[in-house]
């Protein structure tokens, strides 16, 4: 039976590239490489067609020159950084190397029992046990909230000191425990700029495999106080109106999707 075997070396996925210039992860009977005695494969839960779908990770990059390969119908291999995989995946198959991805990081960071020490083994597709002290581990989620706020035809849109290019993003931060949803966007508001916002609204939910995460998206309304920002976390920010925003989050975020939203409302 054919399967989705998702490769990964780190954060890079293997792809391969088809006759027609479309990309693909390996679909096929047999894994693409060879699997090492050490080497953990993931069940993960299937397709949407049902077709199945496993997971692993390779010590090096796969190229065309790694031996032992087996790709059918001699396509093209490529490694390709999990984030750039979404322009270039079907959205099913960038989605669910997410959840690979995640699984294969929480394998790695788990190998030894935060309690006593000992080795950790699966227990099942998505849990472990400790072989010493019975310690059971399962992945965990970093939650965080960000939130399209907006005044009047205006929205504020936020720069982060560690953005890596000249974009303009949304505020944003992680869930702190005994915390709402709702509450942790406000006070991440007032924390990094200093305003106050009310009506919060949700949008929607957004897997982020980098390495763990879940983005809760948020519509809310200023109400009230100027802009004093936490310069340690924000370099810049402002109001903006549809007819002068700055260049903007990439396609593949959450706050990309709240934008789009917001300027197809007119």
């Amino acid at each position: 039976m054919k399967q989705y075997y998702f490769v990964f070396c780190q954060d890079a996925v293997l792809v391969c590239r088809q006759e027609d210039g479309t990309y693909s992860v390996p679909i096929q009977e047999e894994p693409p490489t060879p699997l090492q005695p050490w080497t953990n494969v993931f069940d993960i839960t299937p397709m949407a067609d049902g077709t199945p779908v496993k997971a692993y990770s390779v010590d090096s990059p796969v190229s065309p020159e790694t031996t032992g390969l087996n790709l059918s119908d001699n396509r093209t291999p490529e490694m390709v950084p999990l984030r750039q995989s979404y322009y270039k995946l079907p959205t099913e198959q960038y989605l669910k190397g997410g959840k690979c991805r995640e699984l294969l990081y929480w394998d790695h960071e788990t190998h030894y029992c935060g309690i006593c020490g000992g080795s950790m083994k699966m227990h099942t597709n998505i849990s472990k046990h400790c072989t010493q002290c019975g310690k059971e581990v399962w992945p965990q989620l970093a939650t965080a909230v960000i939130a399209l706020i907006h005044r009047g035809d205006e929205v504020l849109l936020v720069r982060a000191r560690n953005f890596r290019s000249d974009f303009y993003g949304l505020v944003a931060g992680f869930v702190e425990t005994g915390e709402t949803l709702e509450e942790a966007i406000a006070r991440e508001a007032m924390e990094e700029t200093g305003i106050s916002i009310g009506n919060i609204r949700y949008f929607a939910s957004q897997p982020w495999p980098y390495p763990c995460g879940l983005m809760v998206g948020f519509n809310a309304d200023y109400t009230g106080g100027s802009l004093h920002l936490q310069h340690t976390e924000l370099s810049t920010a402002g109001w903006f109106r549809r007819d002068n925003l700055p260049k903007l989050p990439e396609k593949l975020s959450i706050a990309r999707r709240l934008i789009d939203a917001w300027l197809g409302e007119r």
